[in-house]
């Protein structure tokens, strides 16, 4: 379902604090994903390059994660940078992965005093060797965080990792694996983050009604929510809102009869 534009600057703190407390008063998703889509198309809107749109894009992430622990989200998942983004420009990737380090340097006070647990998600470990080594110190710097576990999927791809998940299930079997035996369980062990719970609630941001390729095994039964706010716009009221339509949703997982979620 596509959500009315709004935008982190509506209503201010009166509205927030109606949306938050609505929100808190229905069943909350233990694990929301989140595309962070339209920071270019904001940057070109304002006559900016696109990287100003990235860096309003970090901006947003910043909002967004007292939201979550306000709400007593357990566990989210933002897209950050997909196995195909490295078909965009040189310069613009380059950007991104300064962007990387810059917030990996600067924000971990913030995260800590918010109790958000930062881990990376995807091939990141194939990233310029200054971004993993920054991911790496800001997951272990951030580890003992308890009230948020906010993964950042950087170089990640969907079916990727459904590929990867079966070659090392293959190769821990060496090869012994029987059809009749393999589980679902089985397999989701060998995904990247095994512990991550499925998906209740998937967010679009920017208008566009896809997934692209994100979270494909764990969203199998999320809620789907898009709203035409652009990611830099978007904020706490936006979160409200998608979680307030998350709990009007008839969640049956392929049974008959109203649902609990």
């Amino acid at each position: 379902m596509r959500m009315p534009e709004s935008g982190h600057n509506a209503g201010g703190r009166g509205e927030e604090k109606a949306w938050l407390e609505r929100a808190l008063s229905g069943k909350i998703p233990g694990h929301i994903g989140i595309i962070m889509d339209g920071n270019g198309r904001w940057a070109q809107k304002r006559g900016l390059p696109r990287a100003e749109g990235h860096r309003a894009g970090v901006k947003t992430l910043r909002r967004c994660l007292p939201a979550l622990t306000n709400l007593g989200v357990k566990c989210c998942t933002f897209f950050a940078f997909s196995t195909e983004n490295w078909k965009r420009p040189r310069a613009e990737v380059n950007f991104l992965m300064n962007l990387i380090l810059e917030y990996a340097s600067s924000d971990v006070s913030e995260l800590i005093e918010h109790g958000v647990r930062l881990l990376p998600l995807g091939r990141w470990r194939e990233l310029p060797q200054a971004v993993v080594t920054a991911l790496d110190r800001i997951a272990f710097q951030t580890r003992d965080c308890a009230s948020l576990t906010a993964y950042v999927a950087i170089n990640y791809g969907g079916r990727q990792e459904i590929v990867d998940a079966a070659l090392r299930m293959a190769q821990e079997n060496a090869g012994l694996i029987s059809s009749d035996l393999v589980k679902e369980a089985d397999f989701a062990r060998f995904l990247y983050a095994s512990s991550m719970p499925d998906v209740d609630l998937l967010v679009r941001t920017s208008g566009e009604q896809r997934i692209s390729n994100f979270l494909l095994w764990q969203s199998a039964y999320a809620e789907l929510v898009f709203t035409d706010v652009l990611w830099p716009d978007f904020g706490p009221v936006d979160i409200y809102k998608a979680v307030v339509e998350f709990q009007g949703r008839d969640r049956r997982f392929g049974h008959t009869g109203r649902g609990k979620g």
